[in-house]
């Protein structure tokens, strides 16, 4: 009797492990944030995409494939020439999220490395295509225009693909930068930026002379107005305005002297301290 009991919870307990098994399998989560595809061995790829939570499927009949839609950070380096000919290193960043009711359509095309296999295409593709419009020196002061340029082209691009992107970034020009140019013409930006820099210092060194001679001239002019009048008043008034000019500098001469404790003042012809005979 206890070995028939004992044989029923045994198969109880079989049966219980199987069909929790099978409920196992046949349950599959979908994260925040996550898209899932169906695979089905005998339909091919479903055309619902399942959102989050918890779902059923028919095991080993179907299959769910997750992807991330979130939106996900790539840096894409691309080396590539101006209009001038010159070699440019440029590495963009991207953000970037899958376009969710296309899923089924980029799993079937392209894959789940959908990221690997589009992004560093066309975005070498775009890089090229706009930095060719521009010359080098143009690449740094005209930066915004081919920012927006590059994002607009590589924006419309990825939509071909079912790719949504929130940002496109071209690192500003610092050093910081992911942006260099060739050695040659970094020499010739350089040698550039000396002769400028001469031609400066020789354009304040002219302006300097000039400003030198503007003085001289002034202050020569002056001298020369002082000396027309001096002697116009020497011819009107005679030998008066120089008796004048004495009267003032003897003045100014006795005021100096009257505030020096190294003068001392003597009656004129006498012996004051020494009680000398004449």
């Amino acid at each position: 009797m206890a070995a028939k009991l004992f044989e029923s919870i045994g198969k109880f307990g079989l049966a219980l492990a199987v069909a929790g098994g099978v409920v196992n399998s046949a349950l599959y989560n979908v994260d925040a944030g996550h898209r899932a595809v169906i695979f089905d061995r005998f339909r091919g790829v479903q055309d619902i995409v399942v959102g989050e939570g918890t779902h059923f499927l028919i095991p080993w009949v179907q299959k769910p494939i997750i992807f991330d839609c979130r939106s996900r950070p790539r840096n894409v380096p691309v080396i590539t020439g101006s209009k001038d000919l010159q070699n440019v290193n440029i590495t963009l960043r991207i953000l970037f999220r899958p376009v969710a009711s296309q899923l089924p359509r980029i799993f079937t095309s392209i894959g789940e490395d959908y990221d690997e296999r589009v992004l560093p295409s066309i975005t070498t593709e775009i890089l090229k295509s706009v930095v060719a419009r521009f010359d080098a020196g143009e690449l740094i002061t005209q930066r915004e225009l081919v920012s927006r340029q590059v994002s607009d082209d590589l924006t419309e691009r990825a939509a071909t693909f079912g790719l949504i992107l929130d940002d496109v970034s071209l690192p500003p020009l610092s050093l910081q930068t992911h942006l260099t140019f060739g050695k040659e013409f970094t020499e010739a930006v350089e040698a550039k930026q000396v002769a400028q820099q001469e031609a400066e210092r020789a354009r304040f060194v002219v302006e300097k002379a000039e400003q030198q001679k503007k003085a001289a001239i002034i202050s020569a002019e002056g001298d020369s107005k002082a000396a027309e009048l001096i002697a116009n008043s020497l011819a009107t008034a005679g030998d008066g305005l120089i008796e004048l000019r004495k009267l003032e500098a003897a003045e100014d001469i006795a005021y100096q002297l009257s505030r020096s404790r190294n003068i001392t003042y003597l009656p004129a012809g006498q012996s004051v301290l020494l009680q000398l005979p004449q």
